[in-house]
């Protein structure tokens, strides 16, 4: 069930950048790559410990939060979906 609540926030969140909010491209190509690691962590879908994945996710809510909070929170949303995961 972890696995289908971090699906869920992913495409609440490529329905967000499909919206083109004003990101500048190294933050979108960012984003992009989140997602990338995330949906490979789905499709492994074990509970592995990856802390790399969680800091990358943390790192971007810090990016996002003044500018773009509702990115900021999906990004958040999705941390909670890891750690729900064991990850």
């Amino acid at each position: 069930m972890p696995a289908r609540e971090l699906q869920k926030q992913l495409d609440e969140l490529r329905e967000q950048l499909e919206q083109n909010p004003p990101l500048s491209e190294p933050e979108r190509e960012n984003l992009h790559q989140l997602m990338i690691q995330l949906e490979a962590e789905i499709e492994l879908d074990n509970s592995l410990q990856n802390a790399d994945l969680v800091d990358g996710v943390n790192l971007a809510v810090e990016r996002f939060e003044l500018d773009h909070p509702t990115i900021a929170g999906t990004l958040r949303n999705i941390v909670q979906a890891l750690g729900n995961m064991g990850i």
